[in-house]
């Protein structure tokens, strides 16, 4: 089985703009990460990290060989 891939990335998304991913309005995020690669995931998987004011922090992405999903962290502010 190959490794995971992991990416991270710095997220700022303020409430209003996360409501709309709450809404289903836009179903994924697409984000740089550190390394500058373009990565989008599903915006469902940031839920345990909303807060009143949105979802800030230092996160990584965790994706299996076929570039699925396997794991959203928070590592810090």
């Amino acid at each position: 089985m190959p490794l995971e891939q992991r990416l991270q990335l710095r997220l700022a998304i303020p409430a209003h703009e996360y409501l709309a991913y709450y809404r289903n309005e836009a179903g994924e995020v697409i984000a740089r990460a550190l390394d500058g690669r373009s990565v989008a995931f599903p915006a469902s998987s940031l839920r345990p990290y909303v807060s009143h004011e949105g979802v800030y922090g230092m996160f990584e992405i965790c994706f299996d060989g076929q570039n699925r999903l396997v794991r959203v962290t928070r590592l810090g502010d």
